[in-house]
């Protein structure tokens, strides 16, 4: 809708005046500016939320529920560019996927809160706008507005803080957002594909094993609240799949990477408190083990999966299986530098973790360890993405090839010296 090529200006102008006056309704209305540069008319495109109530389609049809099971042909994608909606664009993951979708020529609609900071999004690339859409996924009527038109969605949107004061908020984003979004597409005609990003710890640890796509969780134990709120949000995608949701789920393991140092990017913040002198020794004694994905191969994936994965199928989107202790030894080879003497001993590091978690209740500012998260470095959590090599021509880089482009990253942001 926002790709212009061939238009002149007139044209263009009055193809985002449709925008305006075409497309309104569930509390939202587009609002659309036309700006031109270098004799190229582009195309910024917000939704506004309306302080009132519905507003009925000026000439876009009424929404009509979709019967499913449905024939999967009946909207057969395009070659080439498609309409896609990015849930989560604020985020570490979400806005380098709206980057990355704009330069593969698709048309991105961003779907962002109010408050969330856009900082990490791009306005344009390649001649296509950034389309933004404002509302949140627990707010079904703004979820459904935004996903008018889209040929699929990535719903990326997820609460990832390693603890949150009420718990309650990992099950209302993480597993509301995703009940929202099947019940958005079974009201969205246009709708072919969801690719939904979950995480490996949905499948739950694998002490002392390598798990693959057939895992399911076990249930009996969550280390934290938001591997239950994951858990129980991929039952949900796996029970959605039997009545014919087209939902393609992907599973990235630790995200790092440049970008955004966010609760998410845990290696980076780690890695922050290490050459800061703040972390001084090992975290434990090697025994933890996690699958490490670097954030522009996740990226990778993803596209991947919208253009050749299979509505039904599980991808693994990990990497190298390490401890932390494997991450401080390559960051330390790397920058040339010390090694860590000692072990600081996981208990030592779950006290630490309540006082941040007290020190958290005082401030308002969320914890970088909880003994939550403690918990999760008790186990082993290693997986095999051989899968989505296979079917996805999947490309994971090397746990030293990412964390090189990290620090030097950090060093340039003047985060951390060595």
């Amino acid at each position: 809708m926002l790709d212009n090529k061939g238009k002149g200006l007139d044209d263009q102008e009055y193809h985002c005046t449709e925008l305006v006056t075409g497309i309104k309704g569930f509390g939202i209305e587009y609002a659309c500016i036309v700006l031109s540069q270098n004799k190229a008319a582009l195309a910024i495109c917000e939704v506004t939320k309306r302080p009132h109530g519905f507003h009925r389609s000026i000439s876009a049809p009424e929404s009509r529920r979709r019967q499913i099971p449905r024939d999967g042909n009946s909207h057969r994608r395009r070659r080439g560019s498609m309409k896609v909606l990015v849930t989560g664009a604020s985020g570490y993951l979400g806005g380098r996927l709206c980057n990355a979708l704009l330069r593969h020529g698709h048309s991105v609609r961003a779907f962002v809160r109010r408050t969330s900071d856009l900082s990490s999004l791009p306005t344009m690339s390649g001649g296509v706008a950034l389309e933004l859409a404002y509302g949140d996924v627990t707010d079904y009527p703004s979820l459904l507005a935004a996903c008018s038109g889209c040929h699929a969605v990535f719903h990326a949107a997820a609460l990832v803080d390693p603890w949150r004061p009420d718990p309650s908020k990992f099950i209302s984003v993480n597993v509301g957002g995703l009940k929202n979004l099947i019940r958005a597409y079974t009201e969205t005609d246009t709708l072919e594909k969801i690719i939904y990003t979950s995480s490996f710890f949905a499948l739950g640890s694998t002490d002392g094993y390598t798990a693959d796509e057939s895992q399911i969780h076990s249930a009996k134990y969550f280390c934290t609240e938001y591997e239950k709120s994951k858990a129980i949000a991929d039952q949900i995608a796996l029970e959605a799949v039997t009545e014919s949701v087209p939902i393609v789920a992907v599973y990235p393991g630790v995200i790092y990477g440049p970008g955004k140092v966010t609760a998410g990017n845990i290696v980076a913040r780690v890695i922050i408190e290490r050459f800061n002198g703040r972390l001084p020794g090992y975290i434990g004694y090697g025994n933890d083990k996690f699958s490490f994905s670097h954030v522009d191969d996740v990226v990778d994936g993803h596209i991947s999966a919208l253009d050749r994965g299979q509505p039904g199928q599980r991808y693994l989107l990990t990497g190298e299986n390490a401890s932390f202790k494997h991450v401080f030894d390559i960051a330390a080879a790397i920058t040339n530098t010390k090694t860590p003497r000692f072990n600081i001993p996981l208990f030592v590091i779950e006290v630490y973790g309540w006082l941040s978690v007290l020190f958290s209740r005082i401030t308002g500012k969320l914890p970088l360890i909880s003994p939550p998260v403690v918990d999760c470095m008790r186990h082993q959590w290693v997986y095999s993405c051989e899968k989505a090599k296979r079917e996805l021509n999947y490309k994971p880089r090397s746990l030293t090839e990412g964390l090189e482009e990290v620090l030097l990253w950090l060093k340039n942001l003047g985060a951390v010296t060595y």
